[in-house]
């Protein structure tokens, strides 16, 4: 099997651990957003949002993600990590000394697929701010597009832009079963408590090429 596809087996799987992690208590970024000795300034985004797209671009073929650029937040990464969860449905985030690349829930869609594909990236770390220190200025109607192991791009367009309590999750929202391609990506703001952000930012986004 090429890095490039995945075979059925394996999106089969993927269906499976995306049915559990909308039940696991789990779901949020608990990890993310670790203030330290030099954290960002506290972060607040208006919630906001639009009606989904009616005519939207046909899913892709599966194929793992090679980077991540948002122009409006000066995001243009050349890599993309592989994340998973661990036992208590915890969704892993990009190590404190990666923490200028984003990462992918790989036993999800890959960006472009049917349903929705999850990206993280830190806002700030211990080190200080990171990939995603610029999330204030991201808005509905914005670009992301996500360079793919095939030599494609999954280009994707906001629809919604959601700063939630970590307690208040939206797991179902963000994992659920979709019959389109979408993107989520997940960050963290809010301000610091215990040396982590209380919040975290979700951009949910539509394919759109």
């Amino acid at each position: 099997m090429s890095t490039a596809t995945l075979s059925r087996k394996a999106r089969t799987s993927r269906v499976v651990a995306a049915s559990a992690l909308t039940v696991a208590l789990g779901g949020g970024l608990l990890a993310c957003g670790q203030g330290g000795d030099k954290p960002g300034p506290d972060v607040k985004v208006d919630n906001s949002a639009t009606s989904q797209a009616k005519n939207v671009a046909e899913p892709l073929k599966a194929s793992k993600p090679t980077g991540l650029k948002i122009p409006s937040a000066g995001v243009d990464s050349k890599s993309m990590l592989d994340l998973t969860t661990d036992a208590s449905g915890e969704l892993g985030v990009p190590p404190v000394d990666k923490a200028d690349q984003p990462g992918w829930w790989k036993d999800g869609p890959t960006p472009g697929e049917k349903g929705a594909s999850v990206l993280v990236a830190h806002y700030d770390t211990a080190k200080g701010p990171a990939l995603m220190k610029n999330i204030k200025n991201v808005k509905v109607g914005d670009e992301i597009d996500v360079p793919r192991a095939d030599g494609s791009t999954a280009k994707f367009k906001i629809r919604e832009v959601q700063q939630v309590n970590k307690k208040d999750f939206p797991t179902n929202k963000v994992y659920g079963e979709t019959n389109r391609a979408e993107l989520r990506l997940l960050t963290c703001g809010g301000g610091l408590e215990g040396g982590h952000r209380t919040d975290n930012i979700i951009l949910y986004a539509d394919l759109v090429k």
